[in-house]
C-alpha cells in the first residue's frame, strides 16, 4: 500500500481508479504500475497517490490533482496512453474511473 501525506488544502481533484486485475502477465503489469506512479509525479498538477491491492485482485488506487486540466493533460499523455491500452487487453478484467473534487480533508496521526 502507498499513501501519500502531503496533499494540499482543499479544494484539489481526486481520481478514483477501482479494477479487478486478471491473472495474465503480473510482473509486466508491475512494472508498469510503477512507471506510471512514477510518470505522473513527473507531472504538472500532480499531488500524490495512494493505492491498495487484494489478494483478490480487487485495487483502488487514488491520485490527486490541482485542477482538472492536469488531469485531462495526464489522461492524454503517450506512454500512459500505451498503458491504458495494455490493462485493457490484458491486466484488468473491469475497472471504474471517477473524478471528483475534494472540498475538505482531514485525518488523524497516533503520536510515535
Amino acid at each position: 500500500m502507498h499513501v501519500s501525506k502531503s496533499t494540499p488544502s482543499p479544494p484539489y481533484y481526486a481520481v478514483i481508479f477501482t479494477s479487478q486485475r486478471t491473472n495474465i502477465d503480473p510482473e509486466g503489469y508491475a512494472k508498469t504500475a510503477e512507471r506510471m506512479v512514477q510518470l505522473a509525479s513527473e507531472q504538472p498538477g500532480f499531488l500524490g497517490v495512494e493505492s491498495a491491492r487484494g489478494g483478490d485482485g480487487v485495487g483502488i488506487t487514488v491520485s490527486y490533482w490541482d485542477t482538472l486540466e492536469s488531469i485531462r493533460r495526464w489522461r492524454q499523455h503517450a506512454e500512459h496512453r500505451l498503458a491504458q491500452r495494455d490493462g485493457k487487453a490484458k491486466w484488468y478484467a473491469q475497472y471504474q474511473l471517477r473524478v471528483c473534487r475534494v472540498e475538505e480533508a482531514y485525518g488523524f496521526e497516533r503520536p510515535a
